[in-house]
């Protein structure tokens, strides 16, 4: 008869000690849930408290964000207006040379301003006529609506 085995089977006692590893912490989980709920607040007026608290601080926060958006846009808009301005920087002495040289070049605009023709008004030039009103000559014929044309064109083709 073969010996009795004395010992205990390791591959078994591993899996039992899993086992029960895995009930303790569901039962740990279990118990952590059934605590949550007894401490959870569930009073309406409370949560509705700290609902309109986020909602104010949210609601100050974009503001604030707004308010730092518009300034940063003014900011850039100034930046370009003042880049855009020329910058008058008056020199400390100016020569005779340069003065001059202004006077001729303002000269030239106005002849060149001369030059230029404007444009002449109604009173300016004279009268056109007008030709719808003008006189017929000898031989000519004249037809204001389609029935008069029409009879002008069997007129003219008639002789």
């Amino acid at each position: 008869m073969p010996k009795k085995f004395q010992g205990e089977n390791t591959k078994s006692a591993a899996a039992r000690a899993r086992k029960a590893e895995a009930k303790a912490a569901a039962d740990a989980k279990r118990q952590q849930e059934l605590e949550d709920a007894y401490w959870k607040d569930e009073d309406k007026h409370v949560m509705r408290k700290e609902q309109r608290k986020e909602e104010r601080e949210k609601r100050r926060l974009e503001q604030l964000e707004r308010k730092k958006e518009l300034q940063r846009l003014l900011e850039e808009e100034d930046s370009k207006l003042k880049g855009k301005s020329p910058k008058q920087v008056t020199p400390g002495k100016v020569t005779r040379a340069q003065i001059e040289e202004t006077i001729r070049k303002d000269q030239q605009q106005k002849e060149n301003a001369d030059t230029v023709e404007k444009e002449k008004t109604h009173l300016e030039v004279p009268l056109e006529e007008n030709l719808n009103r003008r006189v017929l000559e000898e031989g000519s014929v004249e037809a204001r609506t389609i029935e008069d044309a029409i009879a002008v064109l069997r007129y003219v083709a008639g002789s």
